[in-house]
């Protein structure tokens, strides 16, 4: 299985939560498309990140993806040479739902080599997820599969969570996720001390924290942690009510999810966030 696969396939059981409601959200999502075939983002402009987790969340849902008209705005993409190393990653996941394991090969090789030059100078925890994910979305294996957890060893902080940057001292949720996944998914055990940091980083009231002094619990932090202690093999039964009723609070009601309870703007990423927390607290 691959990080895409798993994000979809827990993914697609929030639809047991969300019941009658399933509609309202694939309503929304297609609201989010526009003539370009882009999914808009926090503006009315298309946006190729937001179109990958547009794409993803209609896929969860068992939705119909109108390809052909999304297929006109990714080939925008194709030859454009500016793209940053995030956008390199948002399209291969995006050709890998369009054109499964189709891809053209000179394309493939072009993003490789993209995603290999941006890869090397920055490597974050995200950035390891990320370069994963899209050697898995080309059909690729990573050439350097240990180089990666060292990556990772050197980037564990010392209350046991993992930071995006080198020498920070406290842990976030994100990068610790990211970290998580990608140890999984390299076949490497994930520490029980990592695991413990993360549960600690859940508010009584529901949600996760980015980190363990952040103000307010937010959709993200909550969706990927625990989906990584999912991945990890974590119990997060004695949680599933709280962070149920904390992603209640983010839904608008007409199909959208929003990042926290102080920014109650709904978009694709979010969306997907929400559909990825609600089919893990669906579970047993």
């Amino acid at each position: 299985m691959t990080i895409r696969q798993g994000l979809d396939e827990a993914a697609s059981k929030a639809t047991k939560q969300l019941g009658d409601s399933t509609g309202l959200v694939a309503d929304f999502l297609y609201s989010q498309i526009n003539q370009d075939g882009g999914f808009r983002g926090r503006s009315s402009d298309s946006d190729l990140y937001y179109t990958m987790f547009g794409i993803e969340a209609l896929s969860t849902l068992g939705a119909e993806i109108p390809y052909d008209h999304i297929c006109h705005y990714l080939r925008n993409f194709y030859s454009d040479s500016s793209m940053d190393f995030v956008h390199l990653c948002c399209l291969a996941r995006c050709l890998s739902y369009v054109f499964s394991d189709d891809i053209d090969g000179a394309l493939v090789d072009s993003i490789k080599i993209g995603v290999d030059r941006y890869f090397a100078e920055n490597r974050s925890a995200y950035g390891c997820f990320l370069a994963l994910g899209a050697y898995q979305d080309l059909g690729l294996s990573i050439s350097n599969p240990r180089g990666v957890v060292s990556c990772l060893d050197l980037l564990k902080t010392p209350d046991g969570g993992y930071t995006n940057e080198r020498g920070i001292s406290a842990g976030s949720v994100p990068a610790t996720a990211a970290a998580i996944s990608v140890l999984h998914y390299l076949g490497e055990k994930v520490s029980d001390e990592t695991v413990q940091w993360l549960l600690k980083c859940c508010s009584p009231e529901g949600g996760f924290f980015a980190m363990p002094k952040a103000p307010v619990a937010d959709l993200l932090s909550t969706a990927t942690a625990i989906h990584a202690l999912s991945l990890a093999g974590a119990g997060i039964a004695n949680l599933q009510e709280q962070c149920l009723d904390f992603v209640d609070t983010l839904w608008d009601g007409k199909g959208g999810f929003c990042s926290s309870i102080v920014d109650r703007t709904c978009d694709c990423e979010y969306t997907f966030y929400g559909l990825l927390a609600l089919g893990h607290l669906s579970e047993k």
